[in-house]
């Protein structure tokens, strides 16, 4: 559009496969980025004080409801490739006395999105038990539970969170490598299999543009301005975020809601513990060693019934290490 090459991370990517000085490039952004961003700016943040990093923490300025970090942003740091994890280790307890302990939600969104469009087949399979992705890749591609290979249970991964954000065809086709008419047939098939989801996107959309906002299940509200906008692209912005606002937004209500109770928990209790790091749907403590197996109890109680009343099982994951990286 502007007349000069584009270099993005998106349009690299797609030329990476079939040019090695492109993936090259990646590699090299990649761990300049690592190196600006963490390695070099993260130790000149420690407070002189105290030997410690504070970030700010924004209440109400992600429009989801999440909170956002800044000054540093410790919500980005990398845990997806093998060199942003090892910037993960260089958060540590306060001392020797302590360790951390990381708590997350597990597929906090897609079991929000079973409990909202009351799908039969996504519920069953959480009340089941069953691995999600899994169950929902022996329904896309009509094979056994027991049959699933690898490649089916990672493009089914892939459609379950790119369908929430809205994603079409094409998108989902350059996710996952494979041509647009095959991605098509995946979305169709998808949606065949668990029309209580479809049922929910219409008619979230529907309200969308009769009401002018959606809600959480906590009951607050996002104004879509744009919903009934003539300018398609603005249109079709505000519906995307019609269907995702109530599910990213009640994991995000869920999680502070989660995280008052655990304070008041801790303060109860003369807890020397304390809540240190919100990414997301991740909870970090730094727990005093002997208060390990009393913290654990009311950190996993306060997240799982930080919304009571749910039908869909919420399963929350624990770990403890004496760093982020082995905790998480």
């Amino acid at each position: 559009s502007t007349g000069q090459y584009s270099t993005d991370v998106e349009k690299l990517t797609e030329l990476a496969f079939d040019y090695k000085i492109v993936a090259d490039i990646l590699e090299h952004r990649k761990f300049s980025k690592l190196k600006s961003t963490y390695v070099d700016a993260l130790p000149l943040m420690i407070n002189e004080r105290d030997g410690r990093i504070h970030s700010n923490f924004n209440q109400a300025r992600a429009a989801t409801g999440r909170l956002s970090s800044e000054n540093p942003n410790l919500q980005n740091i990398p845990i997806k490739n093998d060199a942003g994890r090892e910037i993960r280790k260089a958060f540590v307890p306060r001392n020797e006395d302590y360790v951390l302990l990381a708590a997350d939600y597990s597929q906090i969104e897609l079991r929000i999105i079973a409990e909202i469009s009351k799908d039969e087949a996504m519920l069953s399979a959480f009340i089941e038990g069953n691995d999600f992705h899994k169950a929902t890749a022996a329904k896309v591609y009509n094979v056994p539970y027991e049959e699933v290979n690898a490649t089916q249970r990672r493009n089914a991964k892939t459609v379950n969170f790119s369908i929430t954000y809205g994603a079409g065809a094409t998108n989902l086709s350059r996710q996952l490598g494979i041509p647009r008419s095959e991605s098509t047939d995946l979305i169709a098939n998808y949606f065949k299999q668990f029309n209580g989801l479809k049922r929910y996107m219409d008619e979230t959309v529907e309200f969308a543009r009769e009401h002018g906002y959606v809600q959480t299940l906590m009951g607050r509200k996002r104004v879509l301005r744009d919903i009934n906008s003539r300018n398609a692209l603005a249109r079709t912005g505000a519906e995307r975020i019609a269907v995702n606002t109530p599910i990213q937004g009640t994991a995000a209500d869920m999680i502070k809601k989660a995280m008052i109770l655990i304070h008041n928990a801790f303060g109860e209790q003369n807890f020397k513990s304390k809540l240190i790091l919100q990414v997301h749907d991740e909870l970090v403590f730094d727990v005093y060693k002997p208060e390990l197996e009393a913290v654990k109890t009311v950190v996993k109680d306060c997240m799982q019934n930080a919304l009571p009343g749910l039908t869909v099982p919420i399963l929350v994951e624990m770990g403890v290490g004496d760093n982020w990286l082995e905790a998480h």
